[in-house]
């Protein structure tokens, strides 16, 4: 092999144009992956990022090259069996292809949807990569509830804060680049915590002391709709509820009928429920509408505007089944796979994503265009251009305000002059507004002074 591989990690020969993890775990999917930066290599082949998820029972650590995905779990067990280490790795592999969907020939999408779609076609070599997760329900579920009028940070913020009030500390794990003071580097991870925790009465006031808000009622009441209509009861499997294992059999059903459930928890409307159709349910073909999605079928796909600046950003239900329509008929089965391309290349995080910077930028300060730069990405180019348009008549402001100081110091200078007839300055005209007393202009002078 031409690369080496991490330290106590396994490896998985995968194209980065299959999955980039730096795209798909911080484009609003998944809410609970913590990123480290790794030591700076001269190589480019080298892993820059490592990825950390706690599970139930295990911390998931990946790292990515251009062509290899390197994963090792680690356990709150210190020492494991060799059978014991070959039973984990083996299921530690068939989360990654679960999770991750590796299944699916993402190349194969990205070249159907390009043949389709021309605006796709101009963003694909940016944004290669970018695959849905196959989710646990019930995180998904609640992590989305979490997302009305919200943004992706204060999102990831509040899924942190919540797993730490309610699950117990699962490994305390150093950063990769461990400093001198190891003990104090340690990170705590927590697993999700199930739903018969989150159903107790008390959940809401702390909730919303951990700055949930409203969210709070609506975790609290769909936590316990889920305990008091299916169960809490342990799995066979032994690490999962029964309401939890209902939960995730949504996935046999239609796309309808999963939905028509989901929307009968607190909270849960259509947007949020076609999150956790596409991104937990097996539901491909859903298409989550926001504003932003809204705006990008207006943009660039045909769709009308119903009326003024309000009416735009208004989703009524007849505006949500006008965009899901007009890009299912573009996209085909996977349309929820290729919206979630075009809505992270929306993501003012991702503004500068895969553009490489030229030799030229460190003098210009300019990066490279991109392919085909992003709504928001074009949105900024606008902006940028009335900068610039703005600066250049300041400057030509400010040169004709020197040009005129400095004629006014030399005719000062003139007038300063030793001889010089005072007199030159006097109108010769008798009759012009200097000499006429009588001027509307002098007689309103006069009367305002006196």
């Amino acid at each position: 092999m031409a690369f080496t591989t991490p330290v106590g990690f396994r490896v998985l020969p995968l194209s980065v144009v299959q999955l980039s993890l730096a795209a798909v775990l911080k484009c609003g999917q998944s809410f609970r992956w913590t990123s480290y930066p790794l030591p700076s290599s001269p190589s480019a082949e080298s892993p820059t990022h490592e990825y950390r998820l706690c599970l139930k029972d295990r911390i998931v650590c990946l790292r990515q090259s251009p062509d290899y995905l390197f994963y090792r779990s680690v356990f709150p067990e210190e020492q494991l069996s060799p059978a014991q280490e070959g039973v984990r790795d083996e299921e530690m592999l068939a989360w990654l292809k679960d999770y991750f969907q590796l299944d699916v020939d993402l190349v194969k999408l990205y070249d159907q949807w390009s043949g389709r779609d021309q605006v796709f076609d101009k963003l694909k070599s940016r944004f290669s990569g970018i695959r849905i997760l196959r989710q646990d329900p019930w995180e998904t579920l609640v992590s989305f509830i979490c997302s009305s009028n919200n943004n992706i940070p204060r999102i990831t913020k509040m899924v942190h804060a919540l797993c730490k009030q309610y699950s117990p500390s699962l490994v305390a794990l150093p950063p990769p680049s461990v400093s001198e003071n190891c003990s104090r580097d340690l990170a705590m991870y927590h697993p999700f915590p199930p739903p018969s925790v989150l159903a107790a009465p008390d959940v809401k006031s702390t909730l919303r002391t951990l700055g949930f808000g409203y969210r709070a009622d609506y975790i609290q009441r769909t936590a316990k709709m889920l305990v008091d209509t299916h169960g809490s009861s342990i799995s066979p499997s032994g690490t999962r509820e029964s309401c939890e294992e209902w939960l995730t059999g949504l996935r046999r059903m239609s796309t309808e009928d999963a939905r028509e459930e989901l929307l009968k928890f607190v909270g849960v409307g259509r947007k949020v429920a076609d999150c956790v159709l596409l991104m937990s349910l097996d539901k491909r073909e859903v298409i989550p509408v926001d504003t932003h999605v809204h705006q990008i079928a207006i943009k660039h796909y045909g769709l009308r505007a119903t009326g003024g600046s309000k009416a735009k950003s208004a989703m009524t239900p007849q505006v949500y089944a006008q965009v899901t329509t007009k890009l299912v008929e573009i996209w085909g089965d996977f349309a929820g796979w290729a919206h979630s391309v075009l809505f992270t290349a929306d993501l003012k995080a991702f503004s500068s994503f895969g553009i490489q910077i030229s030799t030229t930028a460190t003098t210009t300060g300019h990066v490279d265009a991109s392919p085909a730069s992003s709504p928001s990405k074009r949105k900024y180019t606008k902006t940028q251009e009335r900068v610039d348009v703005q600066k250049r008549k300041r400057a030509e402001v400010k040169e004709k305000v020197v040009v005129v100081a400095a004629a006014t110091v030399a005719a000062l200078a003139v007038l300063a002059a030793p001889g010089y007839d005072s007199s030159l300055l006097e109108d010769d005209n008798p009759g012009s507004a200097n000499h006429d007393t009588s001027s509307p202009r002098r007689k309103r002078r006069k009367r305002s002074s006196d």
